[in-house]
């Protein structure tokens, strides 16, 4: 029988309490830790999912000795500070996306971890659903012929309140770090990085990118168009056109089904992801550290790099910056 991989969760707030519950579907995953900045919100998640170790600081959790890897589920500016803690205590890390404000921080971070030789990867966890893997099994198939455009949005619409999280600046708000990093990711597995972006946005009222517009283009003319927002409601919908037929993904970034259309005919191919789909994120992890990787192939951490400097150069088009950019 497999010995059970150790997680601890850093932070307990909304994508925590995700995180945990995707990981009670692996038979071989343990949740043995949890640390907050009080011991009362530690021991309030604790209770949750009943976890053992209950930290009332995240220096405690990084050097908990029981604790084979920690998921960083801290808001956006603290991913950087946070991970660097974990690293340098020694533990694997799956770090919530976007990875880090800035390709800056990302840098440091990816420096820290390969230094030390300790695992680091993205928690971009829609990469790793079966549905976006069965898309790419079918592409490589040829099925679809040369893939040549992606149309693909995640936008929602929600109150403008100036200190939250999706509107304050300081906490990295907009809709680009928040939900449009899922397509811009999509367009990376399929493509790669772009060799030119063209984007626009609206900045509302507290300065964060309320709505956007961007299209990426490729060496080979490929194309793709991608949209997001926090102020208006999207289709939620990934079409990956190719030369012989397409791809279409309903609810693309937690999808359970997609439908092929070739030849005017549609068929439906139905994956189902195990639980609410963040298990396959834990599971890759799991699965690298016990080879001894200190990185994953299919989320690797030059691609996050490489996604983190788009987002930057997208948000120079746009004159947005964040308090913690340099």
């Amino acid at each position: 029988m497999t010995t059970p991989f150790r997680w601890a969760i850093l932070g307990a707030g909304g994508i925590a309490h995700k995180f945990a519950t995707g990981l009670a579907v692996l038979p071989d995953a343990q949740l043995i830790a949890v640390g907050s900045r009080t011991q009362q919100n530690a021991d309030k998640f604790a209770d949750t999912f009943n976890i053992p170790h209950r930290h009332a600081s995240y220096e405690a959790l990084a050097n908990d000795p029981e604790v084979d890897a920690i998921y960083v589920a801290t808001p956006h500016p603290f991913h950087k500070e946070n991970t660097i803690l974990c690293l340098n205590a020694g533990k694997a890390v799956l770090c919530e996306k976007p990875f880090a404000i800035n390709a800056a921080e990302a840098g440091e971070m990816i420096a820290v971890a390969r230094q030390k030789r300790v695992f680091l990867m993205e928690a971009m966890w829609s990469r790793f659903l079966p549905t976006i893997i069965k898309a790419q099994e079918l592409i490589a198939s040829g099925t679809i012929g040369e893939v040549r455009i992606l149309n693909a949005d995640f936008g929602f619409r929600t109150s403008i309140n100036e200190d939250s999280r999706l509107f304050n600046l300081a906490l990295g708000g907009g809709a680009l770090l928040d939900v449009g990093i899922y397509p811009l990711s999509l367009a990376f597995l399929l493509f790669g990085a772009p060799t030119n972006i063209a984007s626009a946005a609206h900045l509302g009222e507290t300065g964060a990118d309320e709505q956007a517009a961007i299209v990426l283009s490729y060496t080979r003319g490929q194309l793709a168009l991608l949209s997001t927002a926090i102020r208006t409601n999207t289709a939620h919908e990934a079409l990956i056109y190719g030369t012989d037929g397409y791809i279409r993904i309903p609810d693309w970034w937690h999808a359970n089904r997609l439908i092929l259309n070739k030849g005017g005919k549609e068929e439906t191919f139905e994956v189902p992801h195990d639980g609410n789909g963040y298990s396959h994120e834990a599971a890759e992890v799991a699965r690298c550290v016990r080879a001894g990787k200190t990185e994953s192939e299919t989320m690797s951490l030059d691609e996050t790099l490489s996604i983190m400097t788009t987002m930057d150069a997208i948000r120079a088009q746009w004159g947005l910056k964040y308090p913690s950019d340099k």
